[in-house]
């Protein structure tokens, strides 16, 4: 190894631990904002190393450098333009987007370092080809997946499960002949062989996730990103680059751990979720009108007399609060709720909303204090002692349902809403959440339901809690 070639090495490996330091400061939200700013320097280390790199060997040509600077420069004003302009509502399907595109370009990388090394005399080595399957395999999946997943989650495609008459066979034939051509690629190099494992494999992504329902996003969103490091690490192993082993582990080995975090949330194992057919999407309304014996509404006077008088108040924010990008409203609520002495926290579900940390960050873009934010192990005790729960659209997370057998959400951590002294659900209507099932929280005699949109239900709520300390 040249001296320069070992320079770049160790500069790879600060730059990978920019990354480790940066996963470790978003371990809490006061630091993430620094821990984002390490991995970014971090990224802008590797990529400015990698261009020295390949300058210095000087194996691409004048034009060549023209479309890769070229688009770079596209494909990161596209992301710059979608990071800032996307809605919250759209996050989970942005990220979705991201963690195809990860997939999709490791994959390339190692399809094109494979067919690079088979036109050389001596052919790809046989750890290059395994490194090389597992890549394409793993970053094919994530790829379609992440679409499908996409799709789901904007409504392009149903979010119920989508099954047939034998898709279960079809997986097992797409993974069998996904294998053997992988097989007869490490045996005998072909590229043919390496295009049935592509095809193979982006069909498998697309089967796989089709048949879960919408409940399980967050968790399918939390596994496909670990997919997507997973692959990027392999992809590291294709060509030898040290700091997209160490990101791509990283990505791939937190990831994991999310995901098992909120398979455990929702009581379910990430193989039952990978079967699919939980879950199928918002229902159809059910209106004020249909709301059903033992369902009392609340108007905003009487709901703010509550809010303004009591001495604790629990706000429990779900996707109505996203779908109406309500959270600058909540938050104005809760400063005014706060002027009055009132003790204002926040119940987190680690599934509530579309994508792992979805409240987090919606809340935190109001500027909603960090220390505000409970999650549900540490908020669930003080439901008891809550004089008002306020529940902003969150619907299968409040469900007393999850205690009992037989139902869909059976076994389901929940935040214990319903021992609140009064609960105040704001939500457009009776509508059933992903799960597809009542929420018996809505017939509880302590539940006062606000059938309004979180945004306009939220304004008014300050508006007469303001006339109230007039």
């Amino acid at each position: 190894m040249s001296g320069f070639s070992f320079a770049t090495q160790l500069i790879y490996v600060l730059a990978a631990s920019c990354f480790v330091l940066g996963l470790h400061l978003m371990n809490t939200p006061a630091t993430a904002r620094r821990g984002n700013q390490f991995s970014t320097a971090g990224m802008a280390i590797a990529v400015a190393t990698t261009l020295a790199l390949i300058a210095h060997a000087g194996v691409i040509s004048a034009t060549g450098w023209i479309v890769m600077l070229a688009g770079a420069l596209v494909g990161g004003g596209i992301g710059l333009y979608a990071a800032r302009t996307v809605q919250m509502t759209a996050m989970p399907q942005l990220v979705s987007m991201f963690n195809a595109v990860g997939g999709g370009a490791a994959a390339l990388v190692a399809i094109h370092d494979y067919i690079r090394l088979a036109a050389a005399a001596t052919g790809p080595a046989e750890s290059i080809t395994v490194t090389t399957l597992l890549d394409v395999i793993i970053g094919s999946v994530t790829f379609s997946g992440s679409i499908i997943a996409a799709g789901k989650l904007q409504g392009v495609i149903t979010s119920a499960p989508v099954s047939f008459p034998g898709a279960r066979a079809v997986n097992l034939l797409l993974a069998g002949a996904g294998l053997a051509a992988g097989g007869y690629v490490i045996s005998t190099p072909s590229l043919a062989a390496l295009w049935i494992v592509v095809l193979a494999s982006l069909a498998f992504g697309v089967l796989m996730v089709l048949p879960i329902g919408g409940a399980d996003m967050p968790v399918v969103i939390s596994l496909l990103n670990a997919f997507t490091g997973t692959a990027v690490a392999m992809a590291g192993f294709v060509i030898g680059n040290w700091a997209l082993i160490i990101a791509g582990a990283l990505v791939g080995a937190s990831g994991g751990i999310l995901t098992k975090l909120m398979a455990d949330a929702m009581n379910r194992s990430i193989g039952n979720i990978i079967v699919g057919g939980f879950g199928t999407g918002d229902a159809a309304v059910a209106a004020v009108a249909g709301a059903g014996a033992g369902v009392k509404a609340i108007a905003a006077d009487d709901a703010a007399i509550q809010l303004a008088y009591a001495s604790k108040v629990i706000i429990v924010p779900g996707y109505g609060l996203a779908a109406a990008q309500a959270q600058h409203e909540v938050a104005e609520l809760a400063d005014l709720l706060e002027s009055r002495g009132v003790d204002v926290s926040y119940a987190i579900h680690p599934v509530a909303g579309r994508m792992p940390g979805h409240m987090n960050v919606l809340l935190a873009e109001a500027n909603v204090p960090y220390p505000q934010l409970k999650e549900m192990d540490e908020v669930n005790p003080e439901f008891a002692r809550t004089d008002v729960a306020l529940v902003i659209g969150a619907n299968d997370v409040t469900n007393p349902a999850a205690r009992r057998p037989g139902t869909a959400i059976s076994g389901m951590p929940i935040l214990d809403v319903d021992q609140a002294k009064s609960i105040i659900v704001v939500k457009r209507s009776m509508g059933h959440g992903y799960a597809g099932i009542d929420n018996e929280l809505y017939t509880d005699a302590k539940t006062s339901m606000y059938f309004a949109d979180a945004k306009t239900a939220l304004a008014d709520l300050a508006s007469a809690v303001k006339t109230l300390v007039g």
